[in-house]
């Protein structure tokens, strides 16, 4: 058995004071240092998610899904000895958004199936969003056979969506309510202050670590969680993420 620490984090591209937050965001990761790290609205040539992983003492291979264009999507840090056998595989969405996916063997012979995804933001969309969970369960029903399967992302939807339910209903269990019980009451907003920063919702829990299959949730928490020393309005992002200790087999 395996136990590995997963997160998950949208990192707000580059909107919204990122010179201000880039700080906190390689604090908090330096300080978490997980194995399995999936990133949502990464800006590729500004190298963020590399920056991320270059904070900590630990070397990460970076596994990439654009959604809408080349240089922008979600990214996958894994922390070596972890490695990734075979091709980074990706799914289309629509709307801007996608998946992409990986498998991890282990070295006790279990393999992990690791996914990470962001789906659509407008908050009148559910149906949009329940299309796209719809696709991404039977996208990894199809994948490559494995110990268990751990999905990262920003699903834009809290427990009474579609969306949610769907992922319920296929064998995933959200590892953040399987450790405390229910799921955080929110992930997004996150408290940060910004003069363009979105307003359109509600405050919700929005973030995500699923998990199906032989592994067990030893603990969850939130994390990049907590706003600057001398600032209560600049927060690492306006999400906050997820943590989640998985023991594997």
């Amino acid at each position: 058995m395996t136990t590995l620490r997963f997160a998950t984090l949208n990192i707000l591209n580059l909107a919204d004071r990122w010179e201000e937050r880039l700080p906190l965001l390689l604090a908090d990761t330096a300080a978490l240092r997980p194995h399995l790290l999936g990133l949502q609205e990464v800006v590729y040539p500004m190298q963020q998610d590399r920056l991320l992983g270059a904070a900590t003492p630990d070397d990460y291979a970076v596994h990439r899904g654009w959604a809408g264009r080349p240089e922008y999507g979600n990214s996958l840090l894994v922390r070596r000895p972890l490695h990734v056998a075979g091709p980074t595989e990706r799914l289309d969405l629509g709307h801007a958004r996608a998946a992409h996916r990986v498998v991890v063997p282990l070295a006790d012979g279990d393999r992990l199936l690791v996914a990470v995804t962001h789906l659509h933001h407008r908050v009148p969309d559910a149906a949009i969003r329940d299309e796209q969970a719809a696709a991404l369960v039977a996208w990894l029903d199809g994948g490559p056979p494995a110990t268990a399967q751990v999905v990262l992302g920003d699903f834009n939807a809290d427990a009474r969506e579609p969306a949610y339910g769907r992922m319920v209903a296929a064998g995933y269990r959200s590892a953040f309510a399987e450790a405390n019980g229910a799921d955080p009451d929110v992930t997004w907003p996150s408290g940060l202050q910004a003069p363009a920063m979105d307003t359109d919702g509600d405050p919700a829990c929005l973030d995500y670590v699923w998990v199906r299959g032989s592994a067990r949730v030893a603990d969850a928490r939130l994390w990049a969680d907590r706003p600057a020393a001398d600032d209560p309005t600049l927060y690492p992002s306006d999400h906050v993420g997820v943590v989640a200790a998985i023991e594997i087999g």
